[in-house]
């Protein structure tokens, strides 16, 4: 359904993405899961016809993104990142615009976002620029889904909006996907990636890994270890330069830690006691998407 082919993207110096290859099948949630400036929105861009690649090829749906363009406009549905519809329009107002520019109405595609409407319909006629953060996704949603899109492209939908009204997204994602749309999302937030069936991890305009989600975490080949103790940031310090520790990164209100093949546990809860840390506790854990991505970026600066 989605096929892309060494595509690179450059803006001056700066290399946004780098001879990206992957494809989506049809009716899957694929993720692309990164920080920001990893070169997720340059490569939606790309998919959806609006910026065109300095490399490669890309094609949607059948329909090469350059090439047939016009076409593939009518056959996809795009939300970018920014709230883009029109804050002084109501949200009914907004809906019927756009139904309007594709050639249709809302009567007629009305089961496509039904689901979603729905919570939005008490408020039908107040301005988007007055909604929350959810509903204001959800308008967008609605907004990309009016003219019966085969392939949905979701360029980090749940930045900035609540934990329910992210958990609220997803679910009607896997709705979506349930009746056989293809779905392109990007977040930052690793927790999501649970959500996708497969996902690829990016960062600096390069995928570094796909697979499922389970697949990525049992690629994890070295021992993890959660540390702890009352102060946080002269805790990772001392993590940091400690003789037996190769990474120390901050998760919640632990400390993941990867470490070398002398490493006993006993010998860093002496260390970190004789330095006067308080309340230590150190325990092995299960690794989570993150850490696999913090992996893989150690990975990349190694020589």
């Amino acid at each position: 359904m989605i096929r892309v082919n060494q595509v690179s993207k450059r803006y001056g110096a700066i290399e946004a993405l780098r001879q990206v290859s992957f494809e989506v099948n049809p009716g899957e949630i694929f993720g692309l899961i990164g920080p920001d400036g990893a070169g997720k929105t340059t490569l939606f861009r790309i998919l959806t016809t609006l910026l065109l690649p300095d490399e490669g090829t890309a094609r949607v749906n059948g329909r090469d993104v350059v090439a047939n363009y016009k076409a593939l406009r009518a056959e996809i549905g795009y939300m970018p990142g920014r709230f883009s519809l029109y804050q002084d329009l109501t949200i009914a107002e907004n809906l019927a615009f756009f139904a309007t520019i594709f050639g249709t109405t809302i009567e007629a595609n009305y089961e496509n976002i039904r689901p979603i409407y729905e919570q939005l319909a008490p408020f039908k006629d107040r301005r988007a620029g007055k909604l929350s953060g959810g509903m204001k996704q959800k308008l967008a949603l609605c907004c990309a889904l009016i003219h019966s899109p085969e392939v949905l492209f979701l360029d980090e939908p749940t930045t900035g909006v609540d934990p329910v009204s992210r958990k609220e997204f997803w679910d009607i994602l896997a709705m979506l996907k349930q009746k056989g749309m293809t779905i392109l999302v990007s977040t930052p937030y690793m927790d999501e990636a649970t959500r996708c069936n497969r996902v690829g991890l990016i960062q600096n305009g390069e995928l570094l890994q796909i697979d499922t989600p389970a697949g990525i975490v049992s690629r994890f080949d070295q021992p993890l270890w959660a540390v702890t103790s009352d102060e946080m940031y002269r805790l990772i310090q001392d993590l940091r330069t400690h003789p037996t520790i190769k990474t120390a990164y901050a998760f919640g209100d632990t400390v993941h830690i990867t470490v070398k093949h002398s490493f006993y546990p006993e010998d860093l809860f002496a260390d970190l006691g004789a330095k006067n840390h308080q309340n230590i506790e150190i325990f092995p854990i299960t690794p989570t998407i993150e850490d696999c991505f913090i992996g893989l970026m150690e990975t990349q600066k190694t020589p």
